[in-house]
């Protein structure tokens, strides 16, 4: 029974010193290599600059950026709209850099309440407040050697302004309820989808802070401003998420690619990413319209007949492909249930690139 709960050994009473010394060093050991396991799958885990997916100039002058700060410490701050992928670049550079064994923390700055935020940032020592019933490192130490990145910095109140400040010029922090100065090793990178220099101009944020955590500002632009990025990006995740959720490869229709083109992606990547997720999830087939995808094409105002000819070609596309998923991809049947001959269908197959 008490192997079944994670007991390694049992002893006979009385204990043999010698012989628990010898158990206790093997568990060690064992706790050891586990550990060394664990942090070898993380690393692999983390996000390196070749995976994040962008062809644009844009993108390519985001990356040029990262490589020449990753070997570096210098504060750096990632500023961009939400949903840009603001975390998977701040996981880049410390994955670039000589930090890259050490962990990397991250940490919402605007998901936390200002009355817990200062706990979860510098630690806390027993009995600092009401609750406080053990001594407990933060965020700070817990990134000790590595990297800590702090999400939505926009959002930080005044005090804590003060201390981050401190610590970017001491390297140092105390903890909630402690006199102690601690040293701490972290590089730190911030990130947020405010203009904090309009905000320096109202006193909403301290210039001294700002000008000390945007040493190096990379900006993400939205995805509405990355080109061809977005299909590109997209036909990464419908291949990821086929894996993911063991399903067939899937490919998009051309009426949901020139939808995709069109969209304005108001929540960028993140809004990328839920659309494709739901699509294959909620699709029968292995085409994916512009209705799975739930993105309208905006048609043409330049004149009439434009606008008509491509709200057909949109909305012949969109039967085509209806039609192959409901009938499991059999030519004759989809043809039979169109109206249409085999030959037809391959036609219009080709024309709207439906395989």
């Amino acid at each position: 029974m008490a192997i079944e709960k994670g007991a390694h050994d049992i002893f006979p009473k009385p204990v043999d010193l010698d012989e628990l010394k010898v158990v206790l060093g093997r568990v060690f050991k064992r706790v050891q290599l586990e550990q060394e396991g664990l942090e070898e799958r993380q690393l692999a885990q983390r996000v390196s600059l070749e995976q994040i997916v962008g062809s644009s100039l844009a993108m390519q002058a985001v990356f040029a950026t990262v490589r020449k700060v990753a070997s570096t410490d210098v504060p750096v701050l990632i500023l961009g709209e939400s949903g840009t992928g603001k975390e998977l670049i701040a996981n880049a550079i410390h994955n670039l850099g000589r930090r890259k064994k050490g962990p990397f923390v991250a940490i919402n700055c605007g998901a936390i309440p200002e009355t817990l935020l200062e706990s979860e940032l510098f630690g806390h020592e027993k009995g600092s407040f009401t609750g406080a019933t053990a001594q407990r490192r933060g965020k700070f130490e817990y990134a000790n050697g590595g990297t800590l990145f702090l999400d939505e910095i926009g959002d930080l109140a005044g005090e804590l302004q003060v201390k981050i400040l401190r610590f970017l010029q001491q390297k140092v922090i105390e903890r909630v309820g402690g006199r102690e100065s601690i040293p701490v090793d972290t590089r730190v990178i911030a990130a947020t989808n405010q203009d904090l220099e309009a905000a320096v101009k109202v006193n909403r944020f301290r210039e001294d802070l700002f000008f000390r955590l945007a040493v190096v500002r990379v900006t993400l632009p939205p995805l509405r401003d990355r080109g061809e990025d977005v299909i590109e990006l997209a036909e990464h995740l419908v291949e990821s998420y086929c894996r993911e959720l063991h399903k067939p490869p899937a490919r998009f229709s051309k009426a949901a690619l020139d939808a995709m083109r069109q969209h304005p992606w108001p929540g960028n990547v993140r809004e990328l990413q839920n659309r494709v997720q739901r699509a294959l999830v909620l699709s029968d087939g292995r085409i994916i319209g512009a209705t799975e995808l739930e993105l309208e094409v905006t048609m043409d105002a330049n004149g009439a007949s434009a606008t008509l000819k491509e709200a057909k070609q949109v909305l012949e596309c969109e039967i085509i492909a209806k039609a192959l998923q409901e009938n499991g991809g059999n030519i004759s049947k989809t043809a039979r249930a169109l109206g249409i001959s085999r030959p037809t269908l391959y036609q219009l197959m080709e024309r709207h690139d439906l395989r």
